[in-house]
């Protein structure tokens, strides 16, 4: 009662008795439905392609993946989550993601799942990692196994919105590594919270699959218009 819930729509206090969101706000979220790109799960304006014009473009390191939610409708949930310490949200997201993305999480077959990583410097000043936050939940809600200590982002980067794609690429080079070699995976789902080119998924999936991981999808809680 001292520090209720918030919800991660509107943000006012959540109350008794409603769960992870409130009543008003259930509606809210635009979620990604088909027809979507087959690669990076873009929502797709017709049924005349299988891939939105971004991945028809540029070959991806990653296999495919899914996200949630448009990322206008929640732009405002995920800033708060990601910059004004909304932690809480974090269950709601990924119990939002194992309910619809079910069928799709079991199709992966996967044996981890991977946070995207910050660097340790964001860490410190933000205090955790959101994607992390969001995974560890998906753990829980799963049974797989998260490995948030796997991958580490080594270099600090430019961030990624103020950049072109091909910057993005350059920018993102020699920015990952892999911290034990003795960890084994086969198929891995990377947790992030924002799919704008797919640039950082793909510099952390090259990584995965240079130490031998066969398989690398991503679930992500927004994506932008696809075309």
């Amino acid at each position: 009662m001292v520090f209720p819930r918030r919800c991660p729509v509107c943000d006012d206090p959540v109350p008794i008795g409603e769960g992870l969101i409130c009543s008003q706000c259930r509606t809210k979220p635009q979620y990604i439905r088909e027809p979507r790109c087959r690669r990076c799960g873009k929502q797709l304006a017709g049924g005349t392609t299988a891939y939105c014009r971004d991945c028809t473009r540029h070959k991806h390191v990653f296999d495919y993946g899914y996200a949630l939610y448009d990322y206008q409708s929640m732009k405002k949930s995920i800033y708060r989550f990601k910059y004004g310490r909304r932690c809480e949200y974090a269950a709601f997201y990924a119990r939002d993601i194992c309910e619809r993305l079910s069928e799709e999480i079991r199709v992966m077959g996967a044996d981890s799942i991977v946070p995207v990583p910050v660097h340790a410097s964001r860490r410190r000043s933000r205090g955790y990692n959101q994607a992390e936050l969001v995974a560890s939940e998906m753990s829980r809600l799963t049974g797989i196994t998260m490995y948030d200590k796997l991958v580490k982002r080594v270099r600090k980067t430019v961030p990624q919105k103020e950049l072109s794609i091909q910057e993005r690429q350059n920018n993102l080079k020699k920015a990952f590594n892999i911290t034990s070699n003795d960890v084994k995976l086969k198929k891995t789902i990377l947790v992030d919270d924002i799919y704008t080119t797919g640039s950082t998924l793909d510099a952390v999936a090259m990584e995965l699959k240079r130490h031998g991981v066969k398989s690398v999808y991503f679930i992500a809680l927004c994506i932008g218009d696809g075309m």
